[in-house]
């Protein structure tokens, strides 16, 4: 007999820094409800001495091994199946974990998790029942570039030379980014695309869905 469902699935919203992701999916929030788990926050701390280094001499912090996966699986799970879990609360500009925070589902049947490196949760999530769907959220490559330089120095997240140096290779290597994460299964769209399907995922089904959980969307 098959397990019961859980109480709710995750809806992952990847994409480039600055491709639009915190902004969808406080939207989704306003709209639906829906409560929004920041997967960046699970970046581990600069002290690690495990973190992947960029070119530049300074942690890669878009290279997915300077963030912990396991973790943020475990959180949606806890979040998805009980309704509630505590999420870390990082401090870009530090490096650091400064504090954590408390997330509740408030009964809602979707869960949105967004973050740079939300694509890498989808098997797992897939393979723990819990998964609603998959979206890239994409733009033109200098689009998100501005959009990304205008928030970063707004946040003051690092120093400028540096978010401009980083702005410039994450915008080359955009198109290779959506195509990374599609082959993880986030199917690439625009956030107004996203916006237009978001509605039918109001009630999870019976069984895991298939549809919108693979790339090849927008």
């Amino acid at each position: 007999m098959d397990p019961a469902p859980p109480p709710a699935r995750v809806l992952v919203l990847a994409g480039p820094s600055g491709a639009g992701k915190s902004r969808l999916a406080s939207r989704l929030h306003a709209r639906h409800g829906w409560p929004v788990v920041q997967l960046d926050d699970f970046y581990r701390e600069g002290t690690d001495t495990g973190l992947p280094m960029s070119p530049l001499g300074l942690p890669d912090w878009d290279h997915v091994d300077s963030w912990d996966g396991e973790a943020a699986l475990d959180a949606l799970e806890q979040l998805c199946r009980e309704g509630i879990a505590q999420m870390p609360v990082y401090d870009i500009g530090r490096s650091a974990v400064s504090g954590a925070h408390e997330v509740r589902r408030d009964g809602h049947t979707v869960v949105v998790a967004e973050g740079i490196f939300a694509a890498h949760v989808v098997a797992g999530l897939r393979e723990r029942g819990l998964l609603a769907g998959a979206w890239c959220i994409r733009n033109q490559p200098w689009k998100t570039f501005a959009r990304r330089l205008a928030r970063d120095l707004a946040q003051r997240r690092k120093p400028p030379l540096t978010l401009w140096r980083r702005g410039h290779v994450l915008r080359r290597a955009e198109p290779g980014i959506v195509a990374a994460q599609q082959a993880l299964g986030a199917a690439p769209m625009t956030a107004r695309e996203a916006m237009a399907r978001a509605g039918g995922l109001q009630r999870p089904p019976a069984t895991q869905p298939r549809e919108t959980d693979r790339g090849g969307g927008g």
